[in-house]
């Protein structure tokens, strides 16, 4: 399929209104907080922001990977910081969350990925109130059992992790494997079934309709009732291209079928992003 040479059509021209993203911030900067709105330049960032919604980002803001969809800054990190499980339940309380979710970059260099790190979060969380539903989205953690189980019984409602994109282009997740992150699907599930697994995949990369259904299917082979899908959009010219703009009507049909075939929920429209609106997903 050919490159799109186009502007982004009409359903892809949403702006952010800076007056918006004013008083989250200022929480974000107390806490010495970091989103995965801001730098993975989420085009919902305003809308969310303005409802009190964010996606934090622990373990630092440096990915050890370099996958070329991303625009999370790739490096080296600094070691995980003692006292961020503790501001991050302060500015959850401050907030007034009741799904907070939780992403990190891939933390390679770390021994166990960071695994740990996440579960105090979740404990500060839940210290504060129990009642409060915690959402993580993990990186792989090299599939290591030991990791996914301190992941499994961290006391987080739901846990997920994307498979981004169909097998065949999976150049674009420098370091991952598809079946790999299938087999993590399968082994949190597996290490607790009590835990709700989820994914998330994007369209406009080149993908054949075929091969995302075999993917959902593939999904639900291993138990993952979740999903969302949403548009890919570049991040910059050195990232990987867009090859098509998806019709919206393109997302309604993902959304129908994985329903027909047996999904809890599924939220698939050009705008959506791995946690927009999570708390509808339970």
């Amino acid at each position: 399929m050919e490159k799109s040479r186009y502007r982004k059509p009409e359903w892809l021209r949403k702006k952010i209104a800076l007056s918006q993203l004013a008083s989250m911030r200022e929480h974000l900067q107390k806490g010495k907080m970091h989103t995965i709105c801001e730098e993975a330049l989420c085009p919902n960032m305003g809308e969310c922001f303005s409802n009190n919604q964010a996606t934090f980002l622990i373990l630092g803001n440096i990915c050890t990977r370099a996958c070329t969809f991303c625009n999370v800054s790739k490096g080296m990190p600094m070691l995980p910081d003692p006292l961020e499980p503790e501001n991050l339940a302060d500015t959850v309380e401050a907030l007034g969350l009741w799904h907070v979710v939780i992403t990190s970059p891939t933390r390679d260099d770390l021994p166990d990925g960071g695994a740990a790190h996440y579960c105090r979060v979740v404990e500060a969380i839940k210290a504060r109130d129990a009642q409060i539903r915690v959402e993580l989205l993990i990186p792989d953690f090299h599939d290591k059992e030991k990791e996914l189980e301190k992941i499994a019984f961290s006391g987080a409602e739901i846990v997920g992790h994307n498979l981004e994109t169909v097998p065949r282009l999976y150049q674009i997740r420098k370091g991952a494997k598809y079946e790999r992150s299938l087999r993590v699907l399968q082994d949190l599930h597996r290490l607790n079934p009590g835990v709700h697994t989820k994914s998330g995949i994007m369209l406009g990369l080149g993908e054949r309709d075929e091969e995302v259904l075999q993917l959902m299917e593939e999904l639900l082979n291993v138990e993952c009732r979740l999903l969302s899908i949403g548009q890919y959009l570049t991040p910059s010219s050195a990232h990987t291209p867009v090859v098509e703009y998806v019709h919206p009507e393109k997302f309604d049909y993902f959304r129908r079928k994985g329903i027909e075939m047996g999904f809890r929920h599924i939220k698939s429209s050009p705008y959506t992003r791995s946690s927009y609106m999570a708390h509808e997903y339970l």
